[in-house]
């Protein structure tokens, strides 16, 4: 039986990432979603862009998966949301060892939920980060 091929329905859009950040967050969350576009700017070395409605991501990359699902995805990308933001950093095995140090969050594989910058370390943020896009350009060099 053929694989079935299905695409990302995450993509980029020409949505202002000012206007959804001003529209979509306040207060606490505002200052650390604009320190964050900062700091992933600065790390990817590409400008904020929304991917699908409530995703501010930097760069992309092109995966295609065993069951030959694939798509585009940003590097790097966050989603504040109620009442966490949703980091999008690759926290696998590679990253356990900074995740035991990086503060209060809860993870899962390709997530990390934070409530506010303050409540983690930024500089471990900043090596896993910088280590998700080295392991996302290994596993899906092109």
């Amino acid at each position: 039986m053929a694989k079935s091929k299905s695409t990302n329905k995450t993509k980029p859009t020409r949505v202002s990432v000012a206007d959804f950040l001003k529209k979509k967050t306040k207060g606490q969350q505002l200052a650390d979603s604009q320190e964050l576009v900062k700091m992933f700017r600065d790390i990817t070395g590409e400008p904020p862009r929304m991917w699908g409605p409530s995703i501010v991501g930097f760069g992309k990359y092109h995966y295609v998966y065993e069951s030959g699902r694939e798509g585009d995805a940003p590097l790097l990308g966050f989603s504040p949301r109620k009442p966490e933001t949703v980091l999008y950093v690759l926290a696998g095995r590679e990253s356990e060892g900074l995740k035991k140090k990086l503060g209060k969050h809860k993870s899962s594989v390709s997530c990390i939920y934070i409530k506010s910058l303050d409540d983690i370390d930024l500089a471990v943020l900043k090596q896993m980060a910088v280590a998700s896009i080295a392991e996302t350009r290994r596993r899906y060099p092109g």
